[in-house]
Parts: structure tokens; sequence; C-alpha cells
């Protein structure tokens, strides 16, 4: 197979090691917010090589992504990525966790949900739409 079937986007191998610039150009995020999830996250543990620079193998490239996408596109807080990730990997991505019922929604169980009087659908709605224009 030649070598440029086994590169990716950014010109390396699939399996090589991005260095933490490399990494958060990928997923669209600062270095200070990867180096903010290795605090929260145990299971991201890049390689530090000397100078401590960081090196990301592939399963913390996929880790990254995945708490990226809890975070940012299905809108987890950091607490709630933790418990998911920590979850069997097919419960994990099925649905958000429940959350607690603010004191400002509707508690008519028969009318639609709100939030703070906008209807929870509108709001997915507009997060979806606000996703499709970030890709």
């Amino acid at each position: 197979m030649p070598a440029s079937d086994m590169a990716g986007d950014d010109g390396k191998a699939a399996g090589a090691m991005l260095a933490i610039g490399e990494l958060a150009v990928r997923i669209g995020v600062p270095t200070h917010v990867l180096r903010y999830w290795e605090t929260r996250f145990p299971q991201l543990k890049p390689l530090q090589r000397s100078g401590r620079r960081r090196y990301y193998r592939a399963e913390d490239v996929a880790l990254a992504e995945r708490i990226h996408h809890l975070l940012h596109v299905r809108g987890f807080t950091v607490e709630g990525a933790r418990k998911a990730l920590s979850e069997p990997a097919s419960e994990a991505g099925a649905a958000p966790a429940p959350r607690a019922v603010s004191m400002r929604e509707t508690p008519d169980a028969g009318a639609p949900a709100r939030v703070a009087g906008i209807p929870v659908e509108a709001l997915v709605a507009l997060r979806q739409r606000l996703a499709a224009a970030l890709d």
C-alpha cells in the first residue's frame, strides 16, 4: 500500500503520535483546553518527553475527540462527560444522563418541557443549527 494511503489529512501516518498543537488544531480547541482536560479526565495521559512536550498516541487522540464530542457537541458538563466515559461504551453514547429539574421549569406533566420559558425542543433545534454552522 502506498504511503499516501496510510497518511492522515495532516500528512502523518495513521498511527503517528500528535504533538499537543497538532491535536488542538485537529479537534478545534486551544492547547490550554487539552492541558485542562488532562487534569479532569485521568484517562487522558499523553506521553511527555524532554522539555515536558506532550505527544498523543492514537488512543489518546480518540479519547480527546470523544471528550470534545461529549462537551462541545452533546453539551455535557465536565462531570457528566467523566461519568459517560466511565460507563461501558455501548451506554455512554446513548443518551445524556438525567438532569436535575430547575425551579424555573413548568411542573405540568402534560405540557411540553420548558426551561426559563423556552421549549426544550426549540433549544435542541437551535443547538443543532449552531453545530451545523460550525462544521
